[in-house]
């Protein structure tokens, strides 16, 4: 049976090619994007190879909380369920790394508004519902303050505590839901594949886009992912495996995600 799909960040890289692997199974995929042309032309490619229909498309900058939240209600409004949603969306690299809102942009769009539009679907889906968050294998303990917007951070170390703060309030959350709403997990798709983010990052080519694209469809359509309730994959490893070890202290996850609770009411209420 065909599942309704939202994938952050599908205009280029790992989301294009797993919006790519779903569409041409048949599934309903919601393409977000930050860029409206790069939007079109992937809902055109989607269409393209499913022989006509028009692709849905969602466009919202994950870096403000205000778009998130339009971006929700916008899919909330179009659709009264969703199956499956896969938080793709990063950034390691900005040429303005403080967003508007005066959090560092790796946070905001790899840790906060994935973090945020989950919630904020969540009455959309179904107990047997699935959120895929992106993690990677570049994972660091987490400076609270820099996640709050206090403390500036170089590149790499932005990305990589963006990177663990996402997969603790995973763990923490999948556990919370488990039995009672959508699984939660986490997953690193493989080390620098051929993504933009990479090329620009590191300066290589990278590994197969295909690599990550595979795992996050089975993620999100395979028994074997049915059970992974605040799990995370690893798959340079090609199973589930430990994340770093503050992903496995409670005390430390739930400092992360009240952390994360108290800036989105904070920034929410400032909006109103």
């Amino acid at each position: 049976m065909p599942k309704t799909i939202l994938i952050t960040g599908s205009t280029d890289g790992i989301g294009l090619e797993t919006a790519k692997l779903l569409a041409t199974a048949g599934h309903n995929v919601l393409l977000h994007g930050r860029n409206p042309h790069k939007l079109a032309e992937a809902a055109r490619i989607l269409s393209a190879m499913r022989d006509g229909g028009s692709a849905e498309t969602y466009t919202a900058d994950l870096s403000r909380i205000a778009d998130v939240e339009a971006l929700a209600s916008e899919v909330t409004g179009r659709h009264s369920g969703l199956d499956v949603l896969i938080n793709n969306a990063g950034v390691y690299r900005a040429s303005e790394p403080v967003t508007e809102d005066g959090l560092d942009i790796r946070f905001a769009v790899n840790t906060i508004a994935p973090y945020l539009l989950t919630q904020q679907l969540l009455p959309l889906m179904q107990p047997t519902g699935r959120v895929i968050n992106l993690s990677s294998a570049a994972q660091a303990p987490v400076d609270l303050q820099a996640l709050a917007g206090k403390t500036v951070l170089s590149d790499g170390a932005a990305y990589a505590q963006s990177k663990l703060a996402l997969t603790m309030w995973s763990r923490s959350l999948g556990r919370q839901l488990k039995g009672k709403g959508p699984l939660v997990v986490s997953v690193n798709p493989g080390s620098l594949l051929g993504s933009k983010m990479v090329k620009e990052a590191f300066g290589v080519a990278g590994a197969d886009l295909a690599i990550g694209a595979d795992i996050l469809r089975r993620a999100a359509l395979e028994e074997e992912f049915a059970a992974a309730h605040g799990l995370y994959f690893d798959n340079d490893a090609g199973r589930f495996a430990d994340p770093h070890p503050d992903a496995l202290d409670p005390r430390k996850s739930q400092e992360i995600l009240s952390l994360v609770e108290t800036i989105i009411s904070r920034l929410t209420q400032e909006q109103e």
